[in-house]
């Protein structure tokens, strides 16, 4: 999300609520009216029945006897004590508890974590990122771009702006319709400048529209068969356990994996070799409850 989206989105939140308060105000406001009518016809009631308790009192004497009776039965009038009226008050806590939370919680429509971002100074000038570095698609049109050490020239490739020497790691790119793809990881010493460089230090699938192949530092392509084109591919890395391996999350399919003593810090990487469609990084699941969060 981009910080314009962000605004709209808490500006939206913010006329939400004070729309809410406005309403409960408006309410509240309403039953007190009615509450305030009713108290003041009720006093206006005692208010003519004291008036004309004192005309009688001050009428002759036999005109007083005469109502005795009735003036005393309308002396009698007792009215009830003012209702207390319970949730009057604006509910405070209602409105203002736990607010930056309830926000946060309701972000997760609008906010997606994503487990991987990719790094723009590494990526060939014919691969063009997403605003929000989460994609990248293939372009014929070499932009003019900082020719920085860290930049690939010969592969149309780019890595995640992090990378990993210890721990366990899983990550998924989308890869529907894209007819030429390449995932993996790669160690973080190799020539990104050199052609042959790409081939000597990465671990990786390899699909050429029909085929798939595996592939492994110094060693040549090797084919594999699957069943059905996968949507999206999960790598998971275990750096101690010296595991690399590939499957297919919709269809809970595994397809590969490689078993390796990493040595080195290795960075996760994407290579687009299809010019109509993207490659991209699969939001992860945020998991939002009170006293946790969890991705």
């Amino acid at each position: 999300m981009g910080f314009k989206k962000f605004h709209q989105f808490l500006y939206q939140e913010e006329r939400t609520r004070i729309a809410a308060l406005k309403e409960e105000e408006e309410q509240k406001s309403q039953i007190m009216k009615k509450k305030i009518e009713k108290m003041s016809r009720e006093i206006s009631s005692l208010s003519d029945t004291i008036r004309t308790i004192e005309d009688e009192l001050g009428a002759e004497d036999i005109s007083f006897l005469q109502n005795y009776k009735d003036t005393v039965k309308r002396a009698q009038c007792t009215l009830p004590d003012p209702e207390r009226v319970s949730g009057a008050l604006i509910d405070v806590a209602k409105h203002l508890g736990n607010l930056q939370f309830r926000v946060w919680e309701k972000m997760q429509g609008v906010v997606h974590y994503t487990p991987l971002t990719l790094d723009p100074n590494t990526a060939h000038p014919e691969l063009i990122l997403s605003d929000d570095l989460t994609s990248v698609r293939y372009s014929d049109e070499e932009q003019q771009l900082p020719d920085n050490p860290e930049r690939f020239e010969s592969h149309r490739m780019v890595l995640v702006s992090e990378g990993f020497n210890s721990g366990t790691h899983s990550w998924d790119i989308d890869v529907r319709k894209n007819k030429g793809w390449d995932l993996g990881v790669i160690t973080e010493s190799v020539q990104r400048k050199e052609y042959n460089g790409y081939w000597h230090g990465s671990w990786g699938v390899l699909f050429g529209g029909v085929d798939y192949n595996t592939h492994v530092p110094n060693k040549p392509l090797t084919p594999f068969t699957v069943r059905q084109n996968p949507q999206r591919i999960r790598v998971q890395l275990d750096w101690e356990g010296g595991k690399l391996s590939f499957s297919d999350p919709v269809n809970n399919t595994h397809l590969h994996a490689f078993t390796h003593t990493f040595t080195e810090r290795v960075f996760p990487y994407i290579r687009n070799l299809c010019f109509l469609h993207p490659l991209r990084v699969s939001p992860g699941k945020v998991t939002v409850s009170e006293g946790t969060v969890s991705v």
